[in-house]
């Protein structure tokens, strides 16, 4: 038999689109022979679709989808979609992949282990699957699970997270072949823990595992796809590429298919996931083209070279906005990074509006010295005058603000936090610098001098970020072990040597800008944890770790 691995971009509620893409995979894979298409998880309505799933009008319009296709498909196919439950759980929803042909649903499995961790809140929608079957198509038995059903392996888990294990029951009822069907995010280093789990999932039960996963951007999660076959013995006939709609075939029979070339390092991936994230998230709500501050920094560098790999630089609009203290290096940095990107270029100075602001606010300040006030009136121009262009010209603007910055509050509320989408919001500050060294890889695109000099707002004279933060090397360590490890500040001292004040004012700026972080545009999302969804902190708390 051969099996196409159908690797989808879909958009949350977009039926029609949606269920066209899956009848233009099911031909082409049926051109190619295939005998069975296999789809990911919820592609009929896109991933995540979140409290969509409480509208019965959003179920049954995935109802009436998944027949329609069924009478359309020209090749058997299993496709992902929310179904109508029914039982004494109290959810009206399940997380389901169907097997349609001879124009209607032949067979169907329901999602067994709903997650709760991380960006998942599954058991809020679904009622969980009772039992686990096979289905006899096409000389195999076919073990169809849904995503995390596949990830409670309890011979590569130390500490398993649920009592039951799907696979093993399909294992036990005669599968001979375990297909998942995925909306499985990409996150730093997770495909090389995938394909670990993927491996030892194969070696043990002794079959082929066939992984398809989403790709593309939805909201602040980013899919990689990756889908893949792997054998027994570890071998991987079949894979799609990464960051990109794919269909790649596998023969049962002869145990060979098609293989795609595969990103080189995991930061190739990293900038992939951000091109592909930033395209969608503007796409898919509704813009074409975009606006970025440029200070001349390595920061608004970076993002406005990832918007011209995303978007064309046709559609990247750069805005050097000098105020008095921006010193002629830094402008002369920006307007370079245009030429060398080939975008649009406009100089909006600052420094009148500045005046203005600060002589109508003279009395209300007077007798007060000046202070970080006068600094975020800055900001809060240039903020201004971006959503002014992009109300104007229908643009997105994309903040320039990376992880580091946004987890101490080195950031301005309404000034430089304003805009449609932080891209580099989940990007420490030390892999900002990685992301320039690899943007300039082939030729210099962000000037020499933006990675070199030592960054700075430019909002005091002479001022420097060391004023305020401890070295990037230094602060990324702290935030990664305290954010992301949930490490107490003792334990960070005990892992990192650092002086145990430093830590402590650290994590107490991270928990004190959690008001700020909640007021800013959603981000990619691309470590173990972001600000944003799957890490929801209160705003409000006293407890002192």
């Amino acid at each position: 038999m051969k099996i196409a691995l159908a690797q989808l971009n879909p958009t949350v509620g977009d039926f029609a689109g949606n269920s066209a893409k899956i009848l233009d995979f099911a031909r082409r894979a049926a051109e190619r022979g295939a005998d069975l298409a296999v789809f990911s998880e919820l592609c009929l309505c896109g991933y995540l679709p979140m409290d969509l799933i409480e509208r019965p009008q959003f179920i049954d319009r995935n109802e009436r989808e998944l027949a329609c296709l069924a009478k359309q498909l020209p090749i058997p196919s299993i496709v992902g979609y929310a179904a109508r439950a029914s039982g004494s759980t109290g959810k009206s929803a399940a997380n389901a992949a169907a097997l349609l042909a001879n124009g209607k649903i032949e067979f169907i499995q329901h999602k067994m282990l709903l997650p709760t961790y991380d960006v998942f809140d599954e058991s809020r929608y679904f009622q969980p699957a009772a039992t686990q079957n096979v289905f006899s198509f096409g000389g195999q038995n076919l073990g169809i699970t849904v995503c995390e059903d596949i990830w409670n392996d309890k011979t590569f888990w130390a500490k398993p997270l649920y009592e039951r294990d799907p696979v093993a029951e399909l294992i036990a009822k005669h599968a001979s072949l375990i297909i998942n069907i995925s909306g499985s995010p990409y996150t730093i280093d997770k495909r090389a823990l995938r394909l670990d789990m993927l491996r030892s999932l194969a070696k043990t039960h002794g079959r082929p595992v066939i992984y398809v996963n989403q790709v593309g951007g939805n909201d602040s999660l980013v899919f990689d796809g990756d889908s893949i076959v792997v054998l027994p013995d570890g071998r991987i006939p079949a894979q799609a590429s990464s960051f990109a709609e794919d269909l790649v075939l596998f023969d049962t029979n002869t145990n060979t298919g098609d293989v795609h070339a595969q990103p080189a390092t995991e930061l190739d991936l990293v900038l992939q996931a951000l091109i592909c994230g930033t395209r969608d998230y503007v796409c898919k709500s509704g813009f074409s083209a975009v606006v970025v501050g440029l200070s001349g920094g390595i920061d608004s560098s970076v993002v406005a070279a990832i918007a011209v790999a995303t978007l064309g630089r046709e559609n990247v609009l750069g805005v050097s906005m000098p105020g008095p203290y921006s010193s002629e290096g830094s402008r002369a940095d920006a307007r370079q990074l245009a030429e060398n990107l080939g975008i649009e270029f406009l100089t909006l100075p600052i420094t009148d509006v500045f005046q203005s602001y600060r002589t109508a606010l003279a009395d209300a300040f007077r007798g007060r010295p000046e202070n970080v006030a006068e600094e975020n009136l800055q900001a809060r121009v240039r903020g201004n005058f971006l959503m002014a262009l992009s109300n104007k010209f229908g643009s997105m603007v994309l903040s320039t603000g990376n992880k580091s910055e946004m987890a101490v509050g080195y950031c301005t509320l309404y000034g430089d936090m304003a805009g449609g989408l932080a891209m580099l919001s989940d990007v420490p500050k030390t892999m900002v610098y990685a992301l320039a060294g690899l943007i300039n890889r082939d030729r210099e695109l962000i000037p020499r001098s933006s990675v070199e000099k030592p960054p700075s707002a430019e909002l005091r004279p002479n001022q420097t970020d060391q004023d305020s933060l401890p070295p990037y090397e230094v602060l990324d360590r702290i935030l990664k072990a305290y954010i992301e490890e949930l490490k107490s500040p003792e334990e960070i001292v005990t892992q990192c040597g650092f002086d145990i004040d430093l830590v402590r004012s650290i994590a107490a700026k991270v928990d004190r800008n959690e008001y700020k972080r909640r007021q800013g545009p959603p981000g990619l999302k691309i470590t173990t944890r972001a600000f944003g969804l799957g890490r929801p902190f209160p705003i409000v708390q006293k407890f002192n770790p």
